[in-house]
């Protein structure tokens, strides 16, 4: 059995929340004790963590430089040593900062960080402070190639101590949306039958800019008038997203439908999926828009070239250009053809690359090589 501590920074929906409560849920429990350690407090994800069994540790930060952080780290270091714990794995920036050097002080054989983002960070000296911990580790995950050649060319961590695994997606977002239950949604949110949405599935937060998906949407409701726009997720920019529909006279045309389960797989609420991020690490929602069979439109960010293969699952745009982002969309609309096979070649790459057991197996080997001492 091998012990692991699973450090996470947050209990809200997020990419990187999302992914870490999903490979633990996947790992085989007869072969790994796991206890996380959580810096936020409440925030739906909790429930799936509790009804996993594991312990939970709630490690309150209000900053690295409070005589409370001093404290919160030796019993960090007093709980990692009580469980005789063989591997610490740290997944965003305030949890890697946290698990490395109270792992290290509590002798854990094995500290494994991740980087996860592109260059969305809040503040210069919080990335060195997080370089620092990632050098410190044994081993730092990447999400993609673009992100492990940050972690090398910016962070200085050696090549040898970067592995890459990607997001995965689970074998529910392949599954059909009912019919019936899709058009009552719709309908509730105010979108006509017949209609050709244009959707993202994306936190409500600036690195997504959402504003540059609505720019498009006023250029393209100009000559195509079922067409309409629909956001699901949530967050703090909701209130400057709702001022810019008003801003831009598209009230009517998009629905902001909050946070949706993620069963049935929302992106099959879409005719077309797309993704306005200024930067990524390896965006879930691509991934998860590929198994819902629908062609996407991205921004050629971060590790997102690596999932939407240009013209062969969706269209890649600039980042902060709607102009180009509506041409691309505007492509998909006059040609149903080629939405119907980017979504197809986007399903069958979804299934090959990114299928769930695959990326389990690349986790589970990972840590069984640590252990064994062995390159991973």
């Amino acid at each position: 059995m091998i012990r692991i501590a699973w450090f996470v920074d947050s209990m809200q929906v997020g990419g990187t929340e999302l992914n870490a409560v999903r490979v633990l849920e996947g790992l085989d429990r007869s072969r790994f004790d796991v206890s996380v350690y959580h810096m936020g407090g409440e925030g739906s994800i909790l429930a799936r963590y509790e009804r996993l069994g594991c312990p939970l540790h709630h490690i309150p930060l209000q900053g690295f430089l409070r005589p409370s952080t001093l404290l919160t780290g030796l019993r960090v270091a007093r709980l990692l040593r009580a469980a005789r714990t063989q591997i610490v794995q740290s997944h965003d920036i305030y949890s890697n900062v946290m698990a490395a050097p109270w792992a290290r002080l509590a002798r854990v054989p094995v500290v494994v960080a991740s980087r996860r983002w592109d260059r969305a960070v809040p503040g210069a000296a919080l990335a060195r402070v997080n370089a620092l911990a990632e050098r410190s580790a044994t081993s730092v995950i990447a999400n993609s190639a673009a992100v492990a050649r940050l972690l090398i060319e910016e962070d200085g961590v050696a090549d040898r101590r970067v592995a890459i695994i990607p997001n995965g997606v689970g074998t529910e977002a392949f599954l059909p949306y009912p019919p019936e239950e899709r058009a009552a949604l719709l309908e509730a949110m105010g979108i006509p039958s017949g209609a050709l949405v244009v959707g993202m599935v994306a936190r409500l937060s600036a690195v997504k800019d959402h504003e540059s998906l609505l720019k498009a949407l006023a250029i393209l409701v100009r000559g195509n008038p079922m067409v309409f726009g629909l956001f699901v997720g949530e967050g703090p920019m909701r209130g400057t997203i709702e001022q810019c529909v008003i801003d831009l006279g598209l009230m009517g045309r998009v629905a902001l439908a909050g946070e949706l389960s993620n069963t049935p797989n929302p992106h099959q609420l879409f005719d077309i999926s797309v993704l306005s991020s200024v930067t990524e690490g390896f965006p879930n929602s691509v991934v998860e828009a590929m198994a819902a069979g629908r062609p996407v439109v991205a921004t050629a960010v971060g590790g997102t070239p690596e999932a939407v293969v240009e013209g062969v699952t969706g269209l890649l745009v600039p980042p902060k250009d709607p102009e180009a982002m509506a041409a691309a969309i505007q492509r998909l609309i006059d040609s149903p053809a080629e939405r119907v096979s980017l979504g197809i070649a986007g399903r069958a790459r979804a299934a090959e690359e990114y299928g769930w057991q695959r990326v389990m197996t690349q986790w589970s080997e990972f840590y069984s090589s640590l252990v064994l001492g062995l390159t991973p």
